[in-house]
């Protein structure tokens, strides 16, 4: 071990405390120091740790009076000071809390609200809209009551602390459940990815939403931990120009950069000066992509890979070894990763599978305990990827299941299909991704239309949009006159996958 990662002891092993809250891990800046940096305002505001941990206050004590130990409480909130602080009031009376996306419509929120069994809401007043009857929204900037500072929940490592809803490519999403240890558990990686993060005048952003793993804990969550200002800007829709007045004004110095936001940024031969670290993770980038960033961004790209049920387990470091073109990186320092063949190590292409022990590993998935059984072979947890060893480097091959890679999003194909089979005209469809040179894949349906019934292409796509999220309706829809089949009538999504990939790139 020639470097010393938080989370770890001299020896590379995870070092975590018997008493363990998230909350107090995020909240021990100097009091004067700046926690985050919000630009959702006119202008910029900086907000000091103790700023920060008066406003978690207030949240908390409004909380206590609502929400018992272990109860779920959502969080709908765009990137600011308030979603932080949401989260973290939740965590710090030991409650669990659920982050859900502003571009969710009302079927996608219903289905993570009712599943979680989420009663209250923290949200803004356009939060409050989406909700409708779902849940009960409360403002978090008017739900405060002031007092005396209060002291943290007496939890453990591997009490649940939040639960965070993953696409799958069978029924309706699962949510993941992890306890406090899962921000213990990403910090390795997060130090590793930005070429030793904590180093001064270090500044992180991203414009990955932090309703999602990628933008809550490799990004907002461990730059408190670790004392880097987080930069708060809102971005529905990634924009180069925003971007760049964003990095601009932030002062920002390390991002996170989702593989499309890279892309867009070449492709508009955007030039961005004062990063010291790139960090980009969801698929693997190309060596042209590489050699681009190193030049446009001044920044060798750091990839790394993770999934919301075990995150940040292997991460390129350009301060501490050359880049592969093609491979993710190395195992991160804490995590164990293995190529199997059935239970053994594989020759060659095999599982990708993360050893148990591993700090962000999830307690398993809420209230499905054959599916959290099925997720593990024996010792090791299955990515659900495809991968193969190139020395002491990992390389991506390929998702085993069907889920859907676009414009940085993992979309599930079941919930897409089950919302048009709500439409009356439609019979059955199936839905896969397509390649997409932007997008990495675009989502396309094939659709039998029931007899007699007309629709259109368009009257679909927003029958999705209106219930799902906006990034997950179907871009092509063809209509077919029958769907490949099995036996007991369920969809072969492998040959319309198939069919897809030879209509070649959009």
């Amino acid at each position: 071990m020639t470097h010393h990662l938080p989370g770890l002891d001299a020896e590379g092993r995870w070092d975590i405390p018997a008493r363990l809250n998230m909350a107090r891990q995020c909240l021990g800046g100097a009091p004067d120091a700046v926690a985050v940096i919000d630009l959702t305002g006119d202008a910029r505001v900086d907000v000091t740790f103790a700023q920060l941990e008066t406003m978690v206050d207030k949240l908390a004590r409004a909380l206590m009076q609502q929400v018992d130990a272990g109860g779920r409480v959502g969080v709908l909130l765009s990137q600011s000071p308030w979603c932080l602080a949401s989260h973290l009031a939740i965590w710090k009376i030991g409650a669990i809390s659920v982050p859900l996306f502003k571009l969710f419509k009302n079927d996608a929120l219903a289905s993570r609200i009712v599943d979680s069994g989420t009663a209250l809401v923290l949200t803004d007043a356009e939060g409050a809209v989406l909700l409708a009857d779902l849940a009960t929204p409360v403002l978090a900037d008017q739900f405060g009551i002031d007092g005396a500072p209060l002291g943290y929940a007496d939890t453990g490592p591997d009490d649940p602390a939040v639960l965070i809803y993953t696409s799958g490519t069978t029924g309706t999403p699962k949510g993941a459940l992890h306890g406090h240890r899962v921000l213990t558990g990403h910090l390795p990686g997060v130090v590793t990815s930005h070429d030793d993060l904590g180093q001064a005048g270090d500044c992180i952003w991203t414009p990955a939403d932090w309703a999602w793993i990628g933008g809550l804990f490799d990004v907002a969550m461990p730059a408190l931990a670790l004392g880097v200002p987080v930069v708060a800007a809102r971005m529905a829709k990634f924009d180069v120009d925003e971007c760049r007045r964003i990095i601009g004004q932030g002062g920002v110095r390390n991002v996170f950069f989702p593989p499309t936001a890279l892309r867009m940024l070449k492709a508009a031969d955007s030039r961005i000066t004062g990063l010291r670290s790139v960090a980009s993770g969801g698929e693997p980038l190309g060596a042209q992509m590489l050699a681009w960033g190193h030049e446009a961004l001044g920044a060798g790209i750091n990839e790394f890979y993770g999934q919301t049920e075990c995150n940040m387990v292997a991460s390129s470091c350009g301060a501490r070894f050359e880049a592969r073109a093609g491979c993710i990186g190395k195992a991160v320092d804490g995590f164990e990763i293995a190529i199997l063949d059935g239970d053994m190590p594989a020759d060659g292409e095999g599982d990708v599978a993360v050893k148990r022990g591993a700090a962000s590993m999830m307690l398993g998935y809420w209230q499905r305990p054959e599916e959290t059984a099925a997720k593990y072979r024996g010792e090791w947890m299955l990515t659900g990827d495809r991968g193969i060893w190139e020395g002491d480097f990992l390389r991506f091959v390929g998702r085993e299941d069907d889920v859907i890679t676009s414009s940085g999003y993992r979309i599930g194909p079941a919930e897409i299909e089950d919302c048009l089979l709500t439409h009356p005209a439609v019979a059955t469809v199936g839905v896969v991704g397509k390649p997409d040179a932007l997008r990495t894949e675009i989502v396309k349906a094939y659709v039998v239309v029931k007899e007699g019934a007309q629709v259109g292409a368009f009257e679909l796509q927003a029958w999705v949009k209106e219930r799902l999220a906006n990034y997950s309706y179907p871009r092509e829809i063809e209509f077919l006159d029958a769907l490949p089949m099995t036996v007991t009538g369920k969809v072969i999504r492998r040959e319309l996958k198939a069919r897809a990939v030879a209509e070649g790139c959009v």
